[in-house]
């Protein structure tokens, strides 16, 4: 089992960047795959981005060509990238990595908010 710290959080106005990190206590090289969600102000949980052990993609459609998500197994760190910030990017974002028994973890969860 890992534990997942999120760090990268705040206050941003719209069009502007910022860069989410999230540490795992642990190895993360066998979870597959690991990334992002967030929780919307109206409580709606969305996928926002993960990546394979093998660097394999896959963003949801209302973040494509903005946001990037990498992982570094060697620093056992994940990250996401979020450039051109729109307000409806308000959220709490939450680092989870799938566990090879097929079961999720999750962070703690850090707040993104975006001002118009």
């Amino acid at each position: 089992q890992v534990q997942l710290v999120e760090s990268g959080g705040g206050l941003v106005q719209a069009g502007g960047s910022l860069r989410l990190s999230c540490a795992a206590s642990g190895s993360i090289g066998s979870y597959n795959p690991v990334g992002w969600s967030r929780l919307l102000p109206g409580k709606q949980r969305e996928l926002v981005a993960t990546i394979t052990t093998g660097g394999k993609t896959n963003y949801a459609d209302s973040v494509k060509g903005r946001f990037t998500v990498s992982r570094d197994n060697a620093k056992n760190t994940v990250t996401l990238q979020m450039n051109s910030l729109k307000p409806e990017d308000t959220a709490v974002y939450y680092c989870i990595a799938d566990a090879p028994w097929s079961e999720r973890f999750w962070g703690q969860g850090t707040q993104v908010t975006v001002s118009s």
